[in-house]
């Protein structure tokens, strides 16, 4: 038997779900079969959406949300997520977007893989401008960053003054890297990596 669910989503615990699960009463939800999450569309990784992909949802199953953005907030993960719903055979409603909410005699299942494969292309072809764009403005701001003399990347830890002379005496086998330290006042994870970054090793 083909069972139905629908997945609600807001971003933090003070918004709420409640224009979400109006839309799923209209339908005909029975709350056993909506599960919600209260985390960001930014990750995949909450609790009530993997559930519903590891342990709930089977071939030929059915899943309702409000709209797209309620999976993801990342285009490209929507397209992965839509692909990974068509592999496995669950149909994906999203009110949103009534061309999906139709409902057709059995045996013209086509026309849904046919909307499927549509969406994927659009949010592919969106994903990957997206991409370009974001590289696109990485570079640029580099480029003006060198042009204006910035200095790129974390910055280098913090040297004493007596740097040179404690790392010399250190070297030399004079004091223990201990005691090197203790004069330096450095921690142990402070002095290895300013040393890392002084010689590469």
């Amino acid at each position: 038997m083909h069972r139905t669910f629908y997945y609600a989503r807001v971003s933090t615990c003070e918004q709420n779900l409640d224009r979400q699960l109006e839309a799923f009463a209209k339908l005909g939800a029975d709350e056993r079969e909506i599960v919600t999450d209260k985390e960001s569309g930014k990750s995949l990784d909450r609790p009530g959406y993997l559930a519903l992909k590891t342990a709930m949802l089977r071939p030929g199953d059915t899943l309702v949300v409000k709209s797209l953005d309620r999976l993801s907030r990342n285009k490209i993960d929507i397209k992965n997520e839509l692909q990974f719903f068509t592999d496995n055979g669950i149909r994906l409603k999203v009110i949103d977007l009534p061309t999906t909410m139709m409902e057709l005699p059995e045996g013209q299942e086509w026309v849904f893989e046919m909307v499927n494969n549509i969406l994927l292309e659009v949010l592919g072809t969106i994903a990957e401008q997206e991409r370009e764009t974001i590289r696109r403005r990485q570079r640029e701001g580099i480029d003006a960053a060198k042009a204006n003399g910035k200095h790129l990347g974390r910055p280098a830890t913090p040297r004493p003054k007596n740097w040179d002379e404690v790392l010399s005496l250190w070297r030399s086998g004079e004091i223990t890297a201990r005691e090197a330290m203790r004069r330096l006042g450095m921690k142990k994870t402070v002095f290895y990596k300013a040393l890392k970054e002084s010689y590469g090793n």
